[in-house]
């Protein structure tokens, strides 16, 4: 089986710079995503990002920023997102993630998992950054999961 891809893209009515900064800059992305981050994505640092009602805490490698165009990190696998402007005021972005690794039906397993879960990121930061809306689309798709009660 070939390297295995997962994508999520979505078009954000914001300017490029506000949409890049909410991926970097936890005071904005834990509006729409995680709920805890060490602090902002910079080259070369290890972030943490948490989830308290999953338990569950990410060490994140950041290794590429090109501000406003690219993010590229380890997450323990590859996750790359890429920002388009396509006006003054939307950008386009598309968030990959690879490097799977196990027999097919875990990698594909993990594949949808990482596309699914980017799909509601984009849709939550979409929400936010356009309307000032959090959806709570990250605490509310696995409410089973949470170690103590979310509401």
């Amino acid at each position: 089986m070939k390297p295995v891809v997962a994508k999520a893209e979505m078009l954000i009515r914001k300017p490029v710079a506000e949409v890049f900064a909410a991926f970097i800059d936890p005071a904005i992305t834990t509006k729409f995503w995680f709920t805890h981050g060490s602090g902002k994505l910079e080259v070369g640092e290890e972030v943490r990002w948490e989830w308290p009602m999953y338990g569950a805490v990410a060490r994140v490698d950041v290794k590429v920023i090109e501000p406003n165009r690219r993010i590229l990190i380890e997450w323990p696998t590859p996750v790359e997102w890429l920002f388009s402007s396509r006006s003054p005021d939307t950008t386009f972005v598309s968030i990959s993630s690879s490097g799977f690794e196990g027999g097919d039906d875990k990698v594909v397993g993990e594949a949808l998992d990482s596309m699914g879960g980017f799909v509601l990121v984009l849709a939550n930061c979409k929400a936010w950054l356009e309307h000032g809306i959090d959806l709570g689309l990250i605490a509310d798709h696995n409410p089973d999961a949470h170690i103590r009660r979310v509401e």
